[in-house]
C-alpha cells in the first residue's frame, strides 16, 4: 500500500501543481499572498529556460546559467512546498495525485506537465536522433557534436568523414531554425580554430521542413527573411519533404532523397504529457487535455490544465492556444485570480490571450520579429530584430544572477568571435561506432 507523502498539514485549502515549467511557476508566484498550501511537484529540482537550450547545444552558455533551482527560487514564499518527485497518476474520486514518493491530496489539482517530444510513432528515429527539450538533451548534443570532430581527425575516407561533419536537423519552427543558424555561424567563426586540420566547407547543416515555409505560424515575410539568412550561414534547406526513416547513419526522405549523417536533431513537433487517471474523453488528439476559458479540465470543476498540455478548442482557436510560454504565462496568472475567486465565491474570468508575437534568431546579427503591441503588428528583420529578441529573452531568464552570466556571454562571444564552452562531459550519442582504421599509422 502506497504510503502518503511527508507533507505538513496546514488546515488550508491545498493547491497542487503538476510541473515548474513556465505555466507551474507563474501560477506557484502568483499565489504567494494567498491564503492556500501551494505543492510544487516536479521530477527535476530546476526550473529550465527552453528557449535558449540550443545555445547550451551550441557551447553559447553554460547549462546552469539557463537553470534556476525551484527552493532558491521560492525560498521566500512561505505557502510553497516543493518537492522533486514523478507524478504517476491522479485518483480524482479521492483527489489523491499517486507520486514516486507517495500520495499527495489535493484539494485543487493544477496540471502544468507541459509537453514532450513528437517522434510520430517512428520508434526507430526516437531511438537514433537527439531530441532538444531539457538539458540533459542539449548537452548530449554538444558533446555529440565536440565528439564527432575529434574522430573525424582520425579518418581518411570521405563518407566516413562526411558522416561525422554533417548534421541533419528536422523541424523549421523556432527550435529548428535557431540551431542550424547557430551551427552556422560556429562553421564560419569557431569550429576553423580549434579544428584546424578539418576543412569545414566539408561540413553540410541541413534542415529539414515538411511544408512549404519555415517558421509556419509567423508572417510570410518573416519566414522568407529566415530562410534567406539561413542561406547566407549555408544552411541547406529541405521544404516539403519528411524524413521518412534514420538508421543512425543514412535519412531517408519521402522523396527518395538520402542524407548521410551520423548525428540527427528532432525538432519536428511537440505533443502534451499528460497524467494518468484523466478521463480519456477529456484527452483530445495530440495528447492535450480539453479545458474550458477558465482551464478546468473538460468534466471536471477541481481540476486544472494550463500551459501546453491545455488545449483551450474555440472559435478564433481550434486547435488550442500555441504551445508558448506567452499563453502558459497568461494562463498562469489568470488562474492564480480564478483560484482567489473561487475560494471567495466570485464568478471567475474566461480567458484571453493576448499574443504579443513571435520571433526567432539566425545567428549573429540576424533575426525575424512579428511583434503585437497595443493590437498593432510591427514586422521586423536582421539587426534590430536580433536586439529585441536579445533584449526579451534576457529578461525572461528567472534570476537576476543568470540574466548577468548570459548577457557577459553573449558580449564575450559577440566581440571575440568564440563560443567558451567546449567541453565534452557526460553522455555522447554514438548510434554506429566509426569503422576502426584497418592500417595502423604513425600519428
Amino acid at each position: 500500500m502506497l504510503h502518503n507523502a511527508r507533507i505538513a498539514e496546514t488546515g488550508k485549502q491545498r493547491v497542487v501543481i503538476i510541473g515548474g515549467g513556465f505555466a507551474g511557476i507563474e501560477l506557484a508566484k502568483s499565489l504567494k499572498d494567498l491564503d492556500v498550501q501551494v505543492i510544487l511537484i516536479d521530477k527535476h529540482n530546476f526550473h529550465t529556460f527552453q528557449p535558449l537550450l540550443y545555445q547550451v547545444a551550441t557551447a553559447g552558455i553554460e547549462a546552469s546559467d539557463i537553470a534556476q533551482p525551484f527552493r532558491e527560487l521560492f525560498e521566500s514564499q512561505e505557502n510553497l512546498y516543493y518537492r522533486m518527485a514523478e507524478a504517476i497518476s491522479v485518483d480524482t474520486d479521492q483527489q489523491v495525485v499517486e507520486t514516486s514518493i507517495g500520495l499527495v491530496h489535493y484539494d485543487y489539482l493544477v496540471i502544468a506537465t507541459g509537453a514532450e517530444t513528437n517522434f510520430y510513432n517512428n520508434r526507430e528515429i526516437a531511438s537514433k536522433a537527439i531530441p532538444l527539450k531539457d538539458i540533459e538533451d542539449a548537452m548530449t548534443l554538444r558533446n555529440t557534436i565536440l565528439s564527432n570532430f575529434e574522430k573525424a581527425l582520425q579518418i581518411d575516407e570521405e563518407e566516413q568523414l562526411n558522416s561525422l561533419m554533417d548534421y541533419v536537423i528536422v523541424g523549421g519552427g523556432p527550435t529548428g531554425v535557431e540551431l542550424a543558424g547557430a551551427l552556422g555561424e560556429l562553421r564560419q567563426h569557431v569550429f576553423p580554430k580549434d579544428y584546424r586540420e578539418l576543412n569545414f566547407k566539408d561540413m553540410d547543416i541541413h534542415l529539414i521542413q515538411s511544408g512549404p515555409q519555415l517558421l509556419k505560424g509567423m508572417s510570410e515575410e518573416a519566414s522568407r527573411k529566415a530562410l534567406e539568412f539561413l542561406e547566407q550561414f549555408g544552411v541547406k534547406v529541405w521544404l516539403n519533404r519528411r524524413v521518412k526513416s534514420y538508421d543512425g547513419y543514412t535519412v531517408m526522405l519521402d522523396t527518395g532523397e538520402k542524407i548521410i549523417s551520423r548525428t540527427m536533431v528532432w525538432a519536428a513537433g511537440v505533443v502534451g504529457a499528460p497524467i494518468k487517471g484523466i478521463r480519456p474523453e477529456s484527452v483530445l488528439k495530440g495528447d492535450r487535455l480539453q479545458v474550458n476559458v477558465y482551464n478546468q479540465v473538460l468534466g471536471y470543476t477541481n481540476v486544472f490544465a494550463i500551459g501546453d498540455i491545455a488545449a483551450m478548442v474555440t472559435e478564433e482557436n481550434p486547435y488550442g492556444h500555441p504551445m508558448m510560454a506567452q499563453p502558459a504565462l497568461q494562463q498562469g496568472r489568470l488562474l492564480a485570480d480564478n483560484l482567489k475567486r473561487l475560494l471567495e465565491n466570485k464568478p471567475l474570468k474566461a480567458f484571453e490571450y493576448h499574443d504579443q508575437g513571435s520571433m526567432a534568431t539566425i545567428g549573429r546579427n540576424h533575426a525575424v520579429a512579428d511583434l503585437k503591441i497595443f493590437r498593432k503588428e510591427y514586422r521586423t528583420q536582421g539587426f534590430l530584430a536580433w536586439c529585441i529578441w536579445m533584449f526579451i529573452h534576457l529578461i525572461s531568464i528567472i534570476g537576476f544572477k543568470n540574466r548577468i552570466t548570459v548577457f557577459m556571454s553573449w558580449i564575450w562571444s559577440y566581440f571575440n568571435f568564440n563560443q567558451g564552452i567546449r567541453l565534452i562531459m557526460g553522455e555522447v550519442k554514438e548510434n554506429k561506432p566509426v569503422e576502426e582504421v584497418t592500417e595502423k599509422k604513425l600519428v
